[in-house]
């Protein structure tokens, strides 16, 4: 079993595993020649692009676990929604969920639909035999966002209020989702992957009590509906959340760099816990990113169940050298 399998599961590892999100991205030279010829819709839809980009960081600085080259949008796209990729702002939806009516043209996607990305979990596992695929999704209330949304918000005013004042027709629509999601992760699974995150970037903009009672049920059906494979959850913004988390059934709390990890993994008691670099730190060049990421491995103390990595995406301006800096730091400062 490779060591991030082990990890997630909070087995004993020879050293703690590293993965970051975003690791394929406009950082490296690889991925920058790609989209001098593709837009990032185009990379995904092509099993063979999306292998180069998604294979890229693994073979040039040794991370532990490969993740898909795609996008947690996707599944929307076979619910009967148009979406574009705009370059700076991400996802944009043409036609956004503006009234209680408006769920019922939503559908639950077809996972067979995405055979490109089920292809290219396969080649990925051709071309990186001995490293776990990470497959994906997004979770229930940031897709629906997306849907009400139209785009990324700051405040998500539509959304909540759409929460609130269409209640029924809500949880209409996270059924939709989740039953999406559970279909998509599913298959991925099947294809080939080891490890799977739901990302739920946008949840920390609700309180407990909402997330309780507005998201939660649906978040819980999607990791028992995928039992069996190590299940990562991750969110921005959650300290305030922790609680909630605790008596979910996924495998690892993927956090920030908002809240202390010894904090978080305190709280949700005997699950693995992932992160927490800010990405930042790697813009600080080489001494500030490891003088971080020495302050998180204290803080873990080597305990089994870290998986290490940033508290989000890797960002464009990062110099690959410190990535590798930070890897290779990681690997010979665990070794256990």
């Amino acid at each position: 079993m490779h060591s991030l399998v082990k990890a997630c599961l909070g087995e004993e590892t020879e050293r703690t595993p590293v993965w970051f999100m975003r690791q394929a991205g406009r950082y490296l030279p690889g991925y920058r020649e790609l989209r001098r010829e593709h837009s990032v819709l185009e990379i995904i839809r092509n099993p063979h692009l999306a292998v180069k980009a998604a294979s890229e960081p693994v073979l040039r600085f040794g991370f532990d676990g490969a993740i898909l080259f795609s996008d947690i949008i996707l599944p929307l796209t076979t619910m009967g929604v148009e979406l574009e990729l705009e370059e700076g702002v991400g996802p944009v939806l043409r036609e956004p969920i503006r009234t209680s009516r408006d769920v019922d043209h939503i559908s639950p996607g077809r996972a067979q639909d995405l055979g490109f990305v089920y292809k290219q979990i396969e080649l990925l596992k051709e071309a990186l035999p001995n490293v776990p695929v990470i497959g994906f999704a997004g979770a229930p209330f940031t897709l629906a966002s997306y849907l009400i949304e139209g785009q990324y918000s700051r405040a998500f005013e539509r959304t909540k209020s759409f929460m609130y004042r269409h209640t029924e027709a809500w949880r209409s629509l996270m059924r939709n989702v989740v039953e999406t999601d559970v279909a998509y992760l599913k298959a991925q699974v099947v294809h080939g992957a080891e490890v799977l995150q739901l990302f739920d970037s946008w949840v920390g903009a609700l309180s407990p009590n909402d997330f309780r009672e507005y998201v939660k049920p649906y978040i819980q059906e999607i990791f028992s509906e995928t039992a069996g494979v190590p299940r990562i959850y991750f969110g921005t913004s959650t300290a305030g959340l922790l609680q909630e988390f605790s008596d979910l059934e996924f495998d690892v709390l993927g956090i920030d760099w908002r809240v202390n990890i010894g904090v978080a993994w305190r709280q949700v008691g005997k699950k693995s816990v992932q992160g927490n670099l800010d990405p930042s730190t790697l813009l600080g060049g080489q001494e500030i990113a490891l003088k971080a990421t020495r302050s998180i491995l204290l803080e873990v103390s080597n305990k089994p169940g870290h998986v290490f990595n940033l508290g989000h995406g890797v960002l464009p301006q990062t110099d690959p050298a410190v990535v590798k800096a930070v890897v290779d730091f990681v690997h010979t400062q665990t070794e256990r």
